[in-house]
């Protein structure tokens, strides 16, 4: 990908990615199951025990210059370097400091590596964690290729992850593989001047129904852009919903901005082809994509490029904050209300105001963090997905443990039905996940679970955005994490996208799934903003957009729906929400309780709602100027 070095161009087997199969990897000996050749590949993580059956990385049964940990091509292969990184433990510090490199067609006779007339002896490893690139002094060409460490840790044992770069050689016997579908999108990793110019292009291709704009800056400056794409941008319709995808919070997991930037590009292309489905998503839907939440970074990791940025480089922002734990935590405050039986008279039960700590001057707010939520409050969203990498599942809220000592445990929200739904309709549709063939990416099994979870029961999040967007505001958002290889080489991306496009597509589809409509006042038949629906039965609400339009995701069934506001007698009326994945009208009009007095047309808002505004207010006032 990027990559700095000229003849470092063949690309990895695959053992990071998991293309390489457990099938492909043997070794001269192991210390147990757990930490056998089958774990012996690049950021591999470690389960939590000490003697996991998924442990971090393939160890050595021996500690001797005799053992190797060998992959097979299965195929005539150019090779070209190695990289290695060592055991992923909290329990252990084992690394490999110099190692050999053999090459055979037959697994008999060996070869080794040569620097001319000597056996090449290539320097390893310094830290657990660093990956380690060593070209070969010529590439090679085999089909079998051993790392056989010389020298390791003095405390440690022999102990390594490793990729392995190569190009395969053309096979008489073998078919090449099919180049696929989709030529014709740009498969590359973009940095950020890059990724500009690419959502450039796709606004002068499609003027018509795309608009690039701006949220704000990163700590270093770089303008954090969004796509707009809609049959009418830069304007909210009456009653057509709002949706958005993020990618990129942390800057190192790069596969979600590259599926949106192919997003953009695929939708352009397919609304001016005319295909029906693309037609229907930008006229009914206004549709944004946040490709960099963390635009900082992502340059960090795209500079050390796909294969030595690590597990963690580029993760957190220029300032070290981890953007999915810098919102602000709202479920404590719910949570306690509702232990006192106070929801939803006295404490709301959505729209909860900012905590009055998160609003001070000297609160760790990211600027990224700071410009999304001030995004939110810009735009009646109504579902989201935030684009993650590292794993293969889908997580959906809360994020966050209940019983705040927890580790993990079950915690759902009241829209724990909708939620499901919405998560195992990405898990179902996306090839990676529902392939039958496929493994488990480090030491979780979320086969098991349909490849989904709630998220407090996989690990707990506290501040999370996901449970920031449902608890204050309107949209529903989900987390999919997209690939065990946090940031894929480039000549993976074609399959990715293969794997996501109808997943994308079909999720995006989700937003017209339940009720929606106006609620009008009754005599003047204006839309009345800032009204609260509330369905019987989910302890959930949420409030009509500026114009009194509200869209309200519901599975199938019936409900009784009530939409009340200040000043205004309330309404109730049941709407029935169908199988097929069509909205089911339910408008209201209200009436005033009292005439308005003259010259005072507007009512003043709802006391949790001033609250929420106050604290808005107070948030935005200590923004850094750009």
């Amino acid at each position: 990908t990027s990559v700095s070095h000229s003849h470092m161009c063949c690309p990895p087997l695959g053992l990071e990615s998991l293309r390489v199969q457990d099938s492909q990897l043997r070794a001269s000996s192991h210390k147990r199951y757990g930490l056998g050749a089958h774990r012996g590949r690049l950021n591999i993580q470690s389960g939590l025990y000490d003697g996991d059956f998924y442990d971090g990385g393939w160890c050595a049964g021996q500690e001797d210059v005799g053992q190797w940990l060998e992959v097979d091509a299965r195929g005539l292969t150019n090779f070209t370097g190695v990289i290695t990184q060592g055991l992923n433990s909290i329990w252990t510090y084992d690394w490999v400091t110099s190692y050999k490199v053999q090459v055979s067609n037959d697994t008999h006779t060996w070869h080794p590596c040569r620097n001319g007339t000597e056996e090449a002896v290539f320097p390893g490893n310094q830290d657990p964690e660093t990956p380690v690139l060593n070209l070969l002094p010529q590439p090679v060409v085999a089909r079998y290729l051993r790392i056989n460490p010389q020298s390791w840790f003095p405390n440690g044992t022999v102990c390594l992850r490793a990729e392995v770069l190569g190009c395969p050689l053309p096979d008489p016997n073998r078919p090449p593989r099919q180049p696929l579908p989709t030529a014709g999108l740009d498969f590359r990793h973009h940095n950020h001047t890059e990724m500009r110019k690419l959502m450039k292009r796709v606004n002068d291709e499609c003027p018509n129904i795309t608009r690039v704009y701006s949220i704000g800056r990163s700590y270093l400056g770089l303008k954090m852009y969004v796509m707009e794409i809609s049959d009418n941008p830069g304007m909210h319709e009456v009653g057509e919903p709002e949706f958005r995808y993020v990618a990129g919070m942390h800057g190192n997991e790069v596969l979600g901005r590259e599926l949106l930037l192919n997003l953009m590009e695929y939708l352009c292309r397919e609304f001016r082809a005319g295909n029906p489905r693309v037609v229907q998503l930008v006229t009914q839907t206004r549709i944004h994509l946040l490709p960099s939440m963390n635009p900082d970074g992502y340059e960090t990791a795209y500079k050390l490029g796909s294969e030595l940025s690590g597990w963690a480089m580029g993760r957190w922002t220029y300032e070290g904050i981890d953007l999915n734990h810098n919102f602000a935590d709202l479920n404590t405050a719910l949570w306690d209300a509702e232990d006192n039986d106070l929801v939803p008279h006295e404490f709301p039960n959505h729209y909860i105001p900012i905590p009055e700590y998160y609003t001070f001057a000297n609160a760790t707010v990211a600027p990224e963090t700071r410009a999304v939520i001030a995004w939110m409050q810009r735009f009646p969203f109504v579902l989201s997905a935030n684009l993650h990498g590292g794993e293969l599942v889908v997580t959906y809220p809360f994020d966050m443990t209940r019983t705040y000592w927890k580790a993990r445990e079950p915690t759902p929200t009241a829209d724990d039905g909708v939620f499901r739904w919405l998560a195992a309709v990405y898990a179902t549709s996306n090839r990676a996940m529902a392939s039958e063939q496929r493994r488990l990416c480090h030491h979780e099994d979320f086969t098991r679970y349909g490849n989904v979870i709630n998220g407090a029961d996989w690990h707990t999040v506290p501040g999370s955005m996901n449970d920031f967007s449902y608890l204050h505001t309107n949209c529903f958002e989900i987390t999919v994490e997209l690939s065990c290889d946090k940031f894929p080489h480039a000549s993976e991306l074609p399959a990715e996208w293969e794997n996501n496009r109808e997943s994308l597509l079909l999720y995006m589809e989700q937003v017209h799934r339940g009720i929606k409509g106006v609620v009008r006042d009754g005599d003047t038949e204006e839309g009345i903003a800032n009204a609260i629906i509330s369905v019987d039965g989910i302890n959930h609400d949420v409030r009509t957009a500026s114009h009194g339009d509200y869209w309200r995701l519901l599975n199938p069934g019936e409900y009784e729906v009530t939409a009340r506001a200040e000043g205004y007698g309330a309404a109730t009326r049941r709407c029935r929400v169908p199988f097929e994945n069509v909205p089911t009208p339910c408008g209201f009009r209200l009436y005033r309780t009292r005439p308005p007095g003259r010259g005072r047309h507007r009512l003043p808002p709802d006391p949790p709602l001033r609250l929420q505004r106050q604290r808005l207010r107070r948030l935005r006032a200590h923004r850094r100027a750009p």
